[in-house]
């Protein structure tokens, strides 16, 4: 039986890994035991009894592949090494994912990242009378929504580095979203970046500097821009093409450029989409069936970037669902975020 690698656990790994451990020896490689369902980590902040809701260990799943706690730390031509220990592949899946970058040095800085993360800062949050979010994009404006949501009584400032929210969606998601968090009492500070920050003489408060000498108190700020991608490891192996922000060169079929066994999916390919789970699930489909196609000798199938359907939530109850130029506001569009999140975790349960 051929052995396949696969390097992350997230919407892409766990969904390659699930499909192919019948046919393939395989192997995951992930630093966390869990799938988790990444679009509503940032509920766990201000509900962190629904983190049970969006985690699942990866052994739930998987009857037959081999799980792997350890970070990889280089990969060679037909092996991955981990831990000390060399492991051979026929195929190798590259699903690292990417994570943000931290633009200034400081402690109370949170990463909007995993859920377990996150719930650790809960009762910061709910501590905090100021707070403040670097990053007006989709995972920015979903964290304030959240916020303000569950704390109304907050003083919620948000700096983006753009000229409006959302800034690659249309205009009636940028308008929705800035009235929402604005009718609500946030704070938009635009086209700026925090670039340094302060301690005061109050114990808990920062003071954050902006590129343009703006001021912001704050107890707690939340990180949310800047990602790049989880590709340090790959940096030895001269034969793996990475472009310069280290997303990994794909071609057509999400193979990594100059290795036919080697594919990449998810957020860690340089492919021009938004970088979003069900972008990574796609990938994922045409990856499984050109393993397949290698293994049997048939042609192999290629990937078509295009536009989907996304849905961003505000708060628990209110949402945005965009398709090329067609946005919804309102209940639904939000009800149909937590159907997805059901939807999805009922399928690795």
């Amino acid at each position: 039986m051929k052995k396949i690698i696969i390097i992350g656990g997230g919407f892409a790994g766990a969904y390659i890994a699930r499909q192919l451990e019948s046919e393939f020896a395989v192997t995951l490689f992930d630093t966390k035991d869990y799938f988790e369902f990444t679009p509503s980590v940032l509920r766990t902040l201000v509900e962190p009894r629904h983190l049970p809701k969006i985690e699942v260990p990866h052994q739930a799943y998987l009857q037959k592949a081999v799980i792997v706690r350890k970070p990889v730390m280089e990969v060679a031509d037909n092996k991955v090494i981990a831990g000390g220990m060399e492991y051979l592949f026929d195929y190798l899946v590259i699903a690292s994912g990417s994570r943000y970058t931290v633009p200034i040095k400081e402690e109370n800085i949170v990463i909007a990242a995993r859920g377990r993360d996150l719930q650790q800062w809960a009762h910061q949050l709910e501590k905090a009378k100021k707070v403040l979010i670097v990053g007006g994009g989709i995972v920015g404006t979903e964290l304030a929504a959240e916020i303000v949501d569950r704390f109304p009584e907050k003083e919620i400032t948000l700096v983006h580095s753009k000229k409006d929210l959302l800034d690659r969606n249309p205009r009636k998601a940028k308008e929705y979203a800035r009235r929402f968090l604005q009718q609500r009492g946030i704070k938009l500070i635009f086209e700026e970046k925090v670039i340094d920050t302060q301690k005061e003489r109050i114990p808990t408060a920062k003071k954050y500097i902006t590129n343009k000498r703006g001021e912001i108190f704050a107890d707690l700020a939340f990180l949310c821009t800047g990602i790049v991608p989880n590709s340090e490891f790959l940096k030895k192996n001269e034969k793996i093409s990475l472009a310069e922000s280290g997303f990994v060169q794909v071609n057509a079929h999400l193979q990594v450029a100059n290795c036919p066994n080697i594919f990449a999916a998810g957020d860690i390919t340089n492919i021009k989409e938004e970088k979003t789970a069900q972008a990574a699930e796609k990938q994922a489909e045409v990856v499984i069936d050109n393993i397949r196609a290698l293994a049997a000798g048939r042609k192999l199938r290629e990937y078509a970037s295009k536009a989907r359907p996304m849905v961003i939530s505000l708060g628990k109850w209110k949402g945005i669902l965009v398709y090329r130029q067609f946005v919804w506001t309102g209940f639904f569009p939000g009800l149909l975020k937590r159907l997805i999140e059901w939807k999805t975790m009922h399928r690795y349960r």
